[in-house]
């Protein structure tokens, strides 16, 4: 009993991951073994398309999170920390540029050279 409920659910996983093609080829197989008609084959292969999507999905879906909460533990910067970062030194440079072509020139003052004293 405990082997076969671990054979269904493993098979269950297989089915979750197949591609169009082998779950088609799948449900032909289990329609065959199960008398199934043609109308209920189709409700199974459609059935088991949308499972799979759906358990793709998900798989992926937490896959992603596992993956940004490590990098967050990791303290590694996402993208979008990237991003934010390149665009505030794009805005420091630009207001720097414009700083330095606002800045008047310095004004060179000529001293007047000190004259020497008279008659002695």
């Amino acid at each position: 009993m405990f082997e076969d409920l671990k054979k269904s659910i493993d098979k269950g996983l297989d089915y979750a991951f197949m591609n169009a093609e082998k779950l088609a080829q799948a449900a032909k197989d289990l329609a065959k073994e199960n008398k199934l008609t043609k109308e209920e084959a189709k409700k199974l292969y459609e059935h088991l398309l949308k499972k799979s999507e759906e358990a793709k999905k998900t798989v992926e879906s937490d896959l992603h999170e596992l993956v940004q909460n490590t990098l967050k533990k990791m303290n590694i910067p996402s993208k979008d920390d990237m991003k934010k970062l390149e665009d505030r030194i794009k805005k420091l440079e630009s207001e720097k540029k414009a700083l330095i072509k606002a800045k008047p020139a310095p004004k060179v003052v000529k001293t007047p050279k000190p004259k020497a004293p008279k008659g002695k």
